[in-house]
């Protein structure tokens, strides 16, 4: 008795369900909104009826359910331009004095900031050192200079006449760390031997002459071709200097 009454109820409510639906006027049932889909027909009626414009509809053919926007990143800010240059300056004998364009700037090792860019005078100087002055040209940034005080510098080349028994011939005189040589068309004459090879090198300067022997071979008498004396002197006491580092290490 119990289970009829059960199957008569259910019968009942299903009844009443299908009556209420059926009674419910169609502009009243509001439909469940379908997920987004992308725009498959770009055709200009399809397109005007979902109320698209033509490049929207052409940007969303295609793309996934699930499209998102690229993330947006910021841009990166521009490197600051180098306009001035840095300059480390060592030496070989720590502590020498450093000057750019005479402008004293410390004791090497030092670095000097705010370099204008362009050619730059450096000079370095310690006791008991000669002097080195080197011309660089700058540009903006970083740069490491290394300036040599122990270094035997020696770049001399002047003319001469060397006297001979009987007549001369004329040459010239040439003298680097590497030795001094006697450049001249008379082979008889010439020569090429080290600093070192030089057993006599003296200047008289009210003679305006300039002696040389080699050690082993010949004396040589060379004077200034136009009988200038200062000429000789500076060559003679540029290479007496660096005969006399070179005889010290």
């Amino acid at each position: 008795m119990l289970g009829t009454l059960a199957v008569i109820a259910a019968i009942g409510i299903t009844a009443w369900n299908f009556d209420l639906e059926s009674s419910t006027p169609p502009a009243a049932r509001i439909p469940l909104k379908p997920l987004a889909e992308p725009v498959r027909d770009t055709s200009a009626p399809a397109v005007k009826a979902r109320g698209l414009s033509p490049a929207s509809a052409k940007a969303a053919a295609g793309k996934p359910l699930d499209a998102r926007a690229a993330p947006i990143t910021a841009a990166e800010p521009s490197p600051v331009a180098v306009t001035t240059a840095t300059l480390h300056i060592t030496s070989d004998v720590p502590g020498a004095e450093v000057f750019i364009d005479r402008k004293y700037i410390g004791v090497a090792p030092v670095t000097a900031d705010d370099i204008a860019p362009g050619s730059r005078r450096i000079n370095v100087s310690a006791a008991g050192y000669d002097g080195v002055a080197e011309t660089f040209d700058v540009a903006p940034g970083p740069r490491n200079i290394m300036i040599s005080l122990k270094t035997i510098r020696l770049d001399e080349s002047i003319p001469v006449t060397h006297k001979h028994g009987m007549g001369s011939c004329a040459g010239r005189l040439v003298a680097t760390p590497e030795g001094m040589r006697y450049q001249t068309e008379n082979k008889n004459d010439g020569f090429s031997v080290p600093l070192t090879a030089l057993e006599t090198f003296t200047m008289d300067f009210l003679a305006k002459n300039l002696k040389v022997k080699i050690k082993g071979g010949r004396s040589y008498d060379f004077t200034d071709p136009q009988g200038k004396a200062d000429t000789l002197y500076f060559f003679h006491q540029a290479v007496d200097k660096a005969r006399l580092k070179q005889a010290a290490r």
